[in-house]
């Protein structure tokens, strides 16, 4: 984007030389251009919805009415085919709802994986072609060649074994409803089909359009497909002797019919349309006088959807239904619609509203003021909706400045491991740069630049990690509970004087927002100074991780530095300042860090940078003593680590290591700032073979109460 500067130029200039009215239309101009550059940038929703299925009239029905009720209710969504699906979209949605989707090796694989990050499954289906067991009974099914039956047959079990992967169904009716949760024992959810917003707007110009003012009646019959052959036979006699009856009454037909040749002797009275749009269906609706919805009873017919009647009533045109299925569940026999059983209620029903066009009004009145008010997808969807969320995982986002390698970072990485292994369902936002996701040997999380991606989603908690992040999480307007997980006191971290240092401290005062903590130390300082009550789960370690060796201290004893030396708190320096007061000749240095490089003066035989945390315990265990300098640590890993592997820890206290460290029993502490104690400290660990018996003894008992595992009810409760 322009600079500020060059921006209030060009302002000024074409107000001086275009006037004030060009001025406006540039300006808008700006603006729709500059939205719609941040409107492409991909975005991070709560659902996508993948549809299987080739025809449009289904997918319509069933993802974008569905998609509408969904944001109509705050929840943000996508939609793709499934054969664009890419496994990498995976970590870009909370939850997937798969329609009529034929399963694929990349739709289980991309199936499995979203049970892995505990992402919600939902299968969508609107017809009973799912099972062989139901299309069987098809009468056009039955009458396929051998070679087509065997395509059909393939794509109907391929999407019940979707069906059979997915947690959770959402369907249209009850009684397929009931059919499903029989035959596949799952929990199954009814959201009726809905007219969408376009639907009622196209319906109502044509109501203003096609405004009945003509003396004949004009019957229709709208056949959704060459299935529904066996369906007009119910209305074929009932109809015939309507057309006998009366001569100003004719016959609409749309879409696939084989009408009977008795009806040859009404041609002339008889009129047919191919199946079309369904933007053009309202102005072809409304110009009827009588809907049919012949529908014969089976098993399959009756999970059918009462869409004919909808889509009719919508267009203020009354119905006769067969009184069945979905029909009898939604209509009110006499008053949004005519229900039928018998060839003569049919014949009654639809001589009824020939004879009495007020009866047709009053009905389709009716029927129209119902659907309005209950079907149309804004008004209809906060059942779905609330269904989806209620079987959604709880959603963590957990904010970090980066995810290079840190002990604050493998602590959040740990919780994060740790809900996704609970059920959560865990996404770490990367606020500096786009970063692939964080894979270790607890497992792998997913990682979503806001670089790249803008965040549209619901979260159940978002969690600050650093003072920085705090602010995002303040902002962000999509979430249940706002958290920070505080690890050090950052104000610390900061120069005297400068605005950073006062922002920092000013994140420990937040409203609104849960402060949890993992130390004991931090706890004490935010309740002290600052009057927050902090939830605390204790630091753990994976005790797998580190083999011990046992420490012989024969030949040259090997001295580990761990820290970063250009942070003045990990305070290296003075740890060097120690080794340089050491016998060379007895000692062997090393140096660990993931920043900060050795300065020239440090004496270091080796050197080791950015060891991955997997293998650190490698590295702590080719030393015999790890030299520990730190002024200031909320939680300090490393005298645990070099404990878990066997080894000892001389170590200069502070908050974060003296809720576990005790001189003498586990460590040896020495006084910070005195060079002196901490070499006396280090010669007596290598004489003292009883005093190093003592503390490899008491070091392995705080090891094991430091135990992840036993720690994992802890830190589950910081989220509860």
């Amino acid at each position: 984007m322009e600079s500020m500067g060059h921006l209030a130029s060009k302002v000024g200039q074409t107000l001086k030389n275009e006037g004030v009215t060009s001025l406006f239309a540039k300006t808008k101009r700006y603006i729709i251009y500059n939205s719609s550059k941040m409107n492409r940038k991909p975005k991070y929703k709560d659902i996508l919805f993948i549809n299987g299925c080739t025809l449009p009239h289904p997918e319509r029905y069933r993802v974008d009415h569905q998609m509408e009720q969904l944001e109509s209710n705050g929840l943000s969504v996508d939609k793709v085919f499934y054969g664009n699906l890419k496994l990498e979209t995976l970590k870009y949605y909370r939850g997937f709802v798969f329609f009529r989707c034929p399963i694929t090796p990349e739709v289980k694989q991309f199936i499995e994986r979203a049970k892995y990050f505990n992402k919600k499954v939902f299968f969508d289906i609107d017809d009973l072609v799912v099972d062989k067991f139901y299309t069987d009974t098809i009468p056009y099914v039955q009458q396929m060649s051998k070679e087509d039956k065997a395509v059909y047959d393939d794509g109907v079990v391929r999407m019940g074994e979707t069906l059979k992967m997915c947690d959770y169904v959402i369907t249209t009716t009850e009684a397929l409803a009931r059919e499903l949760k029989k035959r596949f024992n799952k929990e199954v959810f009814v959201n009726r089909n809905t007219a969408s917003e376009e639907m009622v707007e196209l319906s109502l110009d044509a109501i203003k359009k096609e405004k009945k003012l003509h003396n004949n009646v004009t019957i229709g019959y709208l056949s959704g497909s060459i299935t529904h052959n066996p369906d007009f036979d119910l209305v074929k006699k009932p109809l015939l002797r309507i057309m006998e009856e009366f001569d100003d009454v004719n016959l609409k037909i749309v879409g696939y019919l084989d009408l009977p040749k008795e009806f040859d002797k009404f041609a002339e009275r008889i009129t047919t349309e191919p199946f079309g749009s369904w933007q053009n269906l309202p102005s072809i609706i409304a110009k009827l006088d009588i809907n049919l919805a012949p529908l014969q009873e089976s098993v399959f017919n009756e999970a059918k959807s009462e869409n004919k009647w909808v889509e009719a009533a919508l267009c203020k045109t009354p119905t006769v239904a067969s009184d069945f299925g979905a029909f009898k569940t939604m209509i009110k026999n006499g008053k949004t619609g005519i229900l039928c059983n018998t060839e003569d209620d049919w014949y009654e029903g639809i001589k009824s509203l020939i004879v009495d066009k007020n009866k047709g009004r009053e009905i389709a009145d009716n029927a129209y003021k119902y659907v309005i008010e209950n079907c149309v997808t804004t008004y209809s969807g906060f059942d779905v909706t609330k269904f989806i969320e209620s079987k959604m995982a709880k959603n963590y986002a957990f904010v970090l400045p980066s995810t290079n390698i840190s002990g604050g970072v493998n602590v959040v990485i740990k919780h994060c491991n740790i809900l996704r292994k609970n059920g959560a369902d865990v996404t770490i936002i990367n606020v500096e740069k786009e970063s692939n996701n964080i894979i270790n040997d607890d497992g792998e999380i997913n990682v979503v630049s806001v670089k790249k991606y803008r965040l549209c989603a619901r979260f159940y908690a978002v969690i600050a990690t650093l003072y920085t992040t705090l602010e995002f999480v303040k902002k962000y307007p999509e979430a249940y509970r706002r958290m920070y997980l505080v690890q050090n006191f950052e104000t610390d971290f900061c120069k005297y004087g400068s605005v950073v240092k006062r922002d920092a401290n000013a994140t420990y005062n937040a409203i609104g927002v849960e402060y949890i903590t993992i130390s004991e130390w931090c706890k004490d300082w935010l309740k002290k100074k600052f009057g927050k009550e902090a939830k605390l789960a204790r630091n753990g370690i994976d005790i797998e991780k580190f083999k011990v060796e046992d420490r012989k201290f024969e030949g040259k004893i090997k001295i580990l530095v761990e820290g970063n030396s250009s942070d003045h708190y990990k305070n290296v320096d003075e740890s060097f300042r120690i080794i340089e007061k050491l016998d060379k000749e007895k000692f062997e240095i090393s140096y660990l860090s993931y920043e900060g490089k050795p300065k020239k003066w440090y004496h270091v035989d080796h050197f080791y940078h950015r060891v991955p945390h997997d293998e650190i315990g490698r590295v702590y265990g080719e030393s015999d003593i790890l030299l520990k300098s730190s002024i200031l640590e909320s939680f300090s890993y490393p005298p645990l680590e070099m404990m878990a592997t066997g080894g000892f820890a001389v170590v200069a206290p502070n908050g974060g290591n003296v809720e576990y460290l005790v001189d003498g029993e586990n460590c040896l502490l020495y006084k910070q700032g005195d060079i002196d104690d901490a070499v006396s400290k280090i010669n007596k660990l290598v004489k003292d073979a009883e005093l190093r018996k003592t503390i490899v003894t008491n070091a392995k008992k705080t090891v094991q109460s430091r135990d992840w595992k036993k720690l994992e009810k802890e830190v589950l409760e910081l989220y509860k």
